[in-house]
């Protein structure tokens, strides 16, 4: 059985039965889940969500999540993990990003993508292990990714147990997740975040920490170090440089946090990434 609670950020495609957790765990991924046959049962952020054949779920890893079941213990599934870096480097619709990055999953029909997608995924766990085609892997995620959103029209659709309850409520989160996302290499506090939304700081953190999962500090820094990761990997900047182009106030601050969320300081996660 694969043991996905301790994969780092990466790249990764896998098809089979369904890894049961144990426990709640997360990662800096955009992961990608297709139900060919039964269904998956998530705790996710708490709340329950099942998956069911015929469907694909998007959601960013970072939210707890916890497999408990696959229906009959016989079913057929595709995991995809993207690096977080990688997809906020694809400039989605604010909207979509917003959407995606909520602590609940974008379920669409599988026939949302518009072509083979078992095959497409197929494709990629090849590409994934050679380092020639992984760009066109990329590449195809991305497409995939802007169909499967833009399928996924209302981005206020709330799930048992999950959010504010009110449509207003989710598009203010939505505008918060935005801003985050948008100036998040600038020195940014709470109070700029929630004046995005039009909120005062003490209710912007309530609605916040309750539809994302996490508190807004924590969201903000998160970005930060998911910006680094991407930079450390496919560029030759300096720490120092990244340092200042990921948003960090300093480069101490820079190695504390990106140590706590990696395992390891940023040179150790340059060249592993290589």
């Amino acid at each position: 059985m694969l043991d996905v609670e301790t994969m780092e950020a990466a790249y990764w495609s896998h098809r089979g039965p369904a890894p049961l957790m144990p426990s709640s765990h997360r990662h800096d991924d955009l992961e990608i889940n297709l139900v060919l046959d039964g269904h998956l049962d998530y705790r996710f952020g708490g709340a329950p969500i099942s998956v069911h054949a015929g469907e694909i779920a998007l959601f960013w890893g970072w939210t707890p999540h916890q497999l408990v079941g696959d229906g009959t213990g016989t079913g057929e599934f595709r995991w995809v993990h993207i690096p977080l870096g990688e997809v906020l480097a694809w400039g989605l619709p604010d909207h979509d990003l917003g959407a995606m990055l909520l602590n609940r999953p974008v379920v669409v029909p599988t026939a949302a993508a518009g072509r083979d997608v078992e095959s497409m995924l197929d494709s990629w766990q090849r590409d994934f292990a050679d380092e020639g085609a992984e760009t066109i892997a990329n590449l195809e995620a991305q497409a995939l990714v802007r169909r499967l959103l833009r399928h996924h029209q209302d981005a206020v659709d709330l799930r048992p147990g999950g959010g504010h309850g009110t449509a207003d409520a989710m598009h203010r989160v939505i505008d918060m997740v935005r801003f985050v996302v948008e100036k998040f290499r600038e020195p940014i506090e709470v109070a700029d975040v929630a004046a995005a939304a039009h909120l005062h700081p003490h209710y912007a953190m309530s609605v916040f920490r309750q539809d994302v999962g996490t508190t807004i500090l924590e969201y903000l820094t998160r970005c930060r170090v998911a910006e680094a990761q991407r930079l450390l990997a496919t560029t030759s900047m300096t720490t120092s440089e990244i340092a200042h182009a990921a948003g960090f106030g300093s480069q101490s601050s820079f190695y504390a946090h990106f140590t706590r969320a990696c395992g390891g300081p940023p040179g150790e996660y340059r060249a592993r990434s290589r």
